[in-house]
């Protein structure tokens, strides 16, 4: 059984629906089929984080289970899976077991009365990371135009009262509350500094970076120590000044430096993740 060209259309509006919201889930495709199998080579269908299946088709009942497990697999640990389900006979001839791991393919036992084999392909689909900048200055502009391109979803929050400044690739909105993000740059030079790093600690993003001096940042930080003690700590862990040292000087130099170090943060987390 494969999917129609309806179904197809049905399959691409609920992956950008899920998108949309930021759901996370899987895409399992089947690649290989071998003898009769209930799903042929193209079949797909989409999984929630609990390996449940939401739309589409990958095979009945004797597919579902390791299906299920994989995409709960890829969804947790952000990696693809590639699963191989084959009768009985067929790994214990190949001196497999089910749940084996080898080269990469993880093996399940296919207890259907048709012995076939099936290979499925199951890929996470993670919600970009959320990068919130503050401000409407050149530097704020120009690092919400550059990471819109390297895969963040970004959002461009301006003060109370300025002017909204729209752009391709990110979004705007007005204010500093009730901002999210895993990554806070607070690049107001001037308007609204403190307002803004009151909402980013405030905030439950792993990362926040202030642009300015180190000197202007800490008159700014010895403000906000005295009006809220619980927040010194996390006030010390703001990057400031912002960005790698690259001896920026333009308003781009400077974009460049902060989401080259925001990168190099996102990369390393993935890293950790993964082992």
């Amino acid at each position: 059984m494969t999917l129609s060209q309806t179904e197809h259309a049905r399959l691409d509006a609920m992956m950008q629906s899920l998108k949309a919201k930021a759901v996370p889930f899987a895409m399992a495709t089947v690649v290989r089929t071998v003898n009769a199998t209930s799903a042929k080579p193209g079949g797909k269908a989409l999984l929630d984080q609990g390996g449940n299946i939401l739309l589409g088709w990958v095979g009945g009942g004797c597919a579902r289970g390791a299906v299920g497990r994989a995409a709960r697999e890829a969804i947790t640990s952000g990696t693809p899976q590639f699963i191989s389900l084959r009768p009985q006979e067929l790994l214990k001839s190949d001196g497999l077991s089910p749940g084996e791991l080898r080269d990469g393919v993880r093996f399940a036992r296919n207890g259907c009365p048709s012995k076939g084999t099936m290979d499925i392909f199951v890929e996470p689909v993670l919600p970009l990371p959320q990068l919130a900048i503050f401000g409407t200055g050149l530097v704020a502009l120009a690092l919400a135009e550059l990471a819109a391109r390297f895969d963040f979803k970004v959002t461009l929050s301006t003060p109370e009262g300025a002017e909204l400044v729209h752009g391709q690739g990110y979004e705007t909105r007005a204010g500093f509350d009730a901002v999210g993000g895993d990554f806070i740059v607070v690049a107001t030079q001037g308007q609204g500094d403190l307002a803004a790093l009151r909402a980013a600690l405030l905030s439950q993003a792993g990362h926040i970076s202030f642009v300015g001096s180190r000197r202007k940042f800490q008159t700014l930080a010895d403000k906000l120590s005295a009006e809220t003690p619980e927040h010194v700590e996390r006030l010390q862990a703001i990057q400031a000044p912002a960005g790698l040292d690259i001896n920026a000087i333009t308003p781009d130099e400077i974009a460049l430096s902060i989401l080259a170090q925001i990168i190099r943060i996102r990369r390393n987390r993935e890293k950790v993740s993964d082992e």
